[in-house]
């Protein structure tokens, strides 16, 4: 099994900065790509930031500029820095892991999501 524990979320004020972690435990060998999602009241979850193993980053362009994307390797763990935040930013986040088994198909794994709320 694998369990994905995030946290950070909070309420911030606009123009503000946060900080989610998302900490991966269980049996994983290897971990792949590492992601944050958000999802607005009534909509689908939407792509916010990946970042690989080797460490290429890629971005949603509402974004770019303001959040970075970071991970320990040894640690399991992926970080979401959110700086600039806006009302619209508003949204639970969610963190994906991509699990590397030999042999397999790689499996996706999903967090609890964690609410950041931005005040104008």
């Amino acid at each position: 099994q694998v369990q994905l524990v995030e946290s950070g979320g909070g309420l911030v004020q606009a123009g503000g900065a946060a900080r989610l972690s998302c900490a991966a435990s269980g049996k994983i060998e290897r971990i792949g790509i590492m992601a944050w999602y958000r999802q607005f009241p009534g909509n689908q979850r939407e792509f916010v930031a990946a970042i690989t193993s080797g460490g290429a980053t890629n971005f949603a362009d509402s974004v770019k500029g303001r959040f970075t994307i970071s991970r320990d390797n040894a640690e399991k763990t992926v970080h979401l820095q959110m700086n600039s935040l806006k009302p619209e930013d508003t949204a639970v986040y969610y963190c994906k892991i991509q699990k590397i088994q030999l042999g397999r198909v790689p499996a996706d794994y999903w967090g609890q999501g964690t609410l950041v709320t931005v005040s104008s």
